[in-house]
């Protein structure tokens, strides 16, 4: 039986991003997303429908949601399903809540827009500038490993010529 999860959203978020690390040091940020659905009903009024979704994003995906996202900023999560059950410890009953796994995360609008307060967060500080090296010295001049060969052809050797090549030479005007 074939089987396919995936899900695309479109919303705002509903909060800041919580951003924390695993012991291992993988990122983790858990974002809320308000999805809008707007539709005119028989009576031709516009009515409007919120869901609301949490999601998980993992990695350096994490990290870039956690420095660039806030409250109110328009985003895009492309991701699957995924289904979390456990027991309650008051009640004891079992609970089950579904949420979202982003595999990829893409933000939209320009910074100045959401509807949100601006940034609360400083921007993080650069780094000082690392010194410069000294440039490297010139490489050594290249030596040649092949020589080439002399243009002369095998008439033109004194020491070689025997009385054939003698007897080309003078009827061919060969000297």
């Amino acid at each position: 039986m074939a089987s396919f999860n995936k899900v695309i959203l479109v919303g705002n978020l509903t909060r800041d991003p919580e951003l924390r690390y695993t012991p291992k040091g993988t990122a983790i940020a858990k974002i809320g997303l308000a999805v809008n659905r707007v539709w005119t009903n028989e009576a031709g009024e516009k009515k409007e429908e919120v869901t609301f979704v949490d999601v998980d994003v993992f990695g350096r995906t994490a990290e870039n949601v956690g420095q660039y996202m806030r409250k109110g900023r328009p985003i895009l999560v492309e991701g699957r399903l995924r289904l979390d059950q456990w027991d309650d410890k008051q009640t004891g009953q079992k609970k089950s809540r579904l949420g979202v796994v982003a595999e990829t995360v893409q933000f939209l609008g320009s910074p100045g827009e959401g509807g949100g307060a601006p940034a609360a967060r400083p921007r993080p500080r650069r780094l000082p500038a690392l010194p410069r090296r000294p440039p490297l010295p010139p490489p050594p001049p290249m030596r040649r490993t092949c020589r080439r060969k002399a243009t002369t052809s095998r008439f033109d050797r004194p020491s070689s010529t025997n009385h054939s090549t003698l007897i080309i030479h003078f009827l061919y005007g060969k000297n």
